[in-house]
Formats: structure tokens, sequence, C-alpha cells
């Protein structure tokens, strides 16, 4: 517990300050836990099968071209037709030189390519929504947080139905329903009271509840891909709480569910 604490701690000091600046100095920290869990999406493959090292690179710098592309078009979400093209080229074309399929297959190349995708997208958004607004990447993430955390309370302290027990055992039914109540109640005062005040009450009800139900699948996915592979956690960046991706898997669907609902608001 005092391990988890104080990572925790160290997180938020180094976290907060990024939010806060904004600019440059947020881009480059989501770039450095973007490429760290990009790497750990990498590693938890590699607990199957080794991958060639140079596609690795290749998937990794499509990664960041991915991640960075709307840097100059920051304040809306727009993704370079020319980068999803160099995006599939990089994954997809090691295909062609490596004709032994023990070191590289389709099964590799498309695990890449979605990883890449999906990664790289919603780092994507989470940059731009920051340049929009602090306030609304705050409101996703105390949605995200608040409900993790009241999910995990109502489960340990009420939970009896299992959830999804062949992908995470210990979710029960009694947690995400706290969880998605308290995610939602929080989100919608926090949005109403400090980011628009104007805003129609039903729809950020709604949209809060939709993104308190997408953070909690993003748990599920991430948590399933944990199972496929055998693993318990992503990585061990910060003890006690595992890796990037453990930390984030949740924010990072909000984060895609956000961008799908901002047309609502």
């Amino acid at each position: 517990m005092k391990k988890r604490v104080i990572s925790a701690i160290v997180a938020l000091i180094i976290v907060v300050p990024l939010l806060i600046l904004g600019g440059y100095w947020f881009y480059i920290g989501a770039c450095v836990i973007g490429v760290i869990g990009f790497n750990e999406f990498l590693l938890v493959r590699e607990k199957e099968k080794k991958l060639p090292l140079i596609v690795k690179c290749l998937s990794m710098a499509a990664f960041i071209l991915l991640m960075m592309s709307s840097i100059s078009n920051s304040y809306i979400f727009k993704i370079d037709y020319r980068s999803l093209s160099l995006v599939m080229l990089c994954c997809l074309l090691p295909l062609l030189f490596y004709p032994d399929r023990k070191e590289f297959d389709a099964d590799d190349a498309f695990y890449l390519l979605g990883g890449v995708f999906f990664l790289g997208t919603a780092f994507n958004f989470l940059i731009t929504i920051r340049n929009m607004s602090l306030d609304y990447l705050v409101y996703i993430m105390l949605v995200t947080f608040m409900t993790d955390t009241f999910a995990h309370f109502f489960g340990t302290k009420l939970g009896r139905i299992k959830l999804c027990p062949k992908i995470s055992p210990n979710k029960t039914v009694e947690g995400a329903l706290g969880g998605t109540f308290f995610g939602t109640f929080i989100g919608v005062i926090y949005f109403i009271t400090f980011v628009k005040t104007d805003a129609n009450l039903l729809s950020v009800c709604l949209i809060s509840l939709f993104l308190s139900v997408m953070a909690q699948f993003g748990d599920l996915f991430f948590s399933s891909v944990k199972r496929k592979y055998g693993v318990k956690d992503y990585g061990n960046i910060m003890p006690g709480h595992g890796g990037v991706l453990d930390r984030v898997d949740s924010l990072l669907f909000a984060i895609l569910a956000f961008t799908f609902a901002i047309t609502f608001f």
C-alpha cells in the first residue's frame, strides 16, 4: 500500500505541472508516456514471440508519427491521410521481407497495425483535447478516475456478482454500477460548475454516463489482452500500479468516447 501511495504522489508531481503548462511541455510529456505505453504493448506480444528489432523500430516510428501528426492543427481533431498511409506501410510491408513466418507473420503485422492505430489515435486526441481546453481534459480524467475509484470501492465492499470472470475475475456488477453512478455524478457536477455552466443538463448526464461506461470497457479490453498473453501488468514503471497502460487503459477509451460525443455539447 505504501508503495502504491508513493508511486501515485510521484506521478501527480510529474503529470499535474505538464497538464497546467500545456503547449510543448505537454507534447513532450505525452510523447514520452505514449512511447513507454506503446513499448509495453510490444513487450506483451513478445511474451509469446520475439519480434524483429527493425519491425519494432518501424512500428514505434509509425506510432510517434500518428500521435504527433496533428500538432500543426492542434485545435481540431484531424489525422493527416499521409500519416495514415505511412503507418500502414510501416506495419505491413515488413511481411514481404520475412519469408520465415516464425520470425514475423500476418498476425504480428496486424497486432502492430492495430496497436499503432488505436494507441496513436488515442494519444493524438489526448493532445488535441488539452489544446482545446484544460477543463475538458480534467473533466474526462475526473469521470474516468472516479469511475475506477468507486468501482474498486464498491466491488471490494459489496461485490458479489462477477462481471466478466473470464477476463477480469475481481470485477463485479456491484462495483461497475457504483463506479458508473459516482463517475457520472461527479463528472456532471464538475462540467456544469467549471466547464460550461449553460450546458444542457440531460446532454451532460448522458455523455458523462457514456464516458464512464466506455472507461470500464477500456479497462476490460486491456485486461483481456493481458490475459491472452499471460501477464499480470503491462510494466513496472509505477511500483504497485504496474505500467503506463495499466494506468491509462480506461482513460484512452474515455478520450475516444469524448471525441465522438463532443459534437453533442
